[in-house]
């Protein structure tokens, strides 16, 4: 199938998936006048791509995970798995210090208004 059929059936943009090509997560084929052609299994690749970006993974860590899908086995898959440990513990991480930063953005509210309560009380009411 061509490149945009694929699109069409995976949902993904051409331009995502020639990003996915230049990238080494696919291959594809190319006719005598340049146009690329995929197989079936494509589609399926795709979509497991689809989801390891969703899950918020950069291509290179994507390119480190894909063995597990290309030639399953115990190897690949316990590197996986170690990868993909490391990827959700660096985002707790990084969700952790996004809650001490929320936190004291709210101090910093709190003081804010007291601060302004206190400048309302200051000033007399001349009416």
């Amino acid at each position: 199938m061509r490149i945009g059929e694929l699109a069409e059936r995976t949902g993904v943009s051409v331009r995502s998936l020639r990003y996915y090509e230049e990238q080494g997560l696919l291959s594809s084929e190319r006719s005598s006048g340049g146009h690329r052609h995929y197989t079936e299994q494509e589609i399926d690749r795709v979509e497991y791509l689809q989801r390891l970006y969703s899950a918020g993974l950069s291509s290179q860590t994507i390119l480190r995970v894909l063995p597990c899908l290309e030639s399953p086995n115990g190897e690949t898959s316990d590197s996986a798995f170690a990868h993909l440990v490391a990827e959700r513990d660096k985002l707790r991480e990084h969700i952790a210090g996004l809650t001490r930063t929320l936190e004291s953005l709210d101090e910093l509210i709190v003081l804010n208004r007291a601060r302004r309560d206190q400048f309302d009380e200051a000033t007399p009411d001349v009416t």
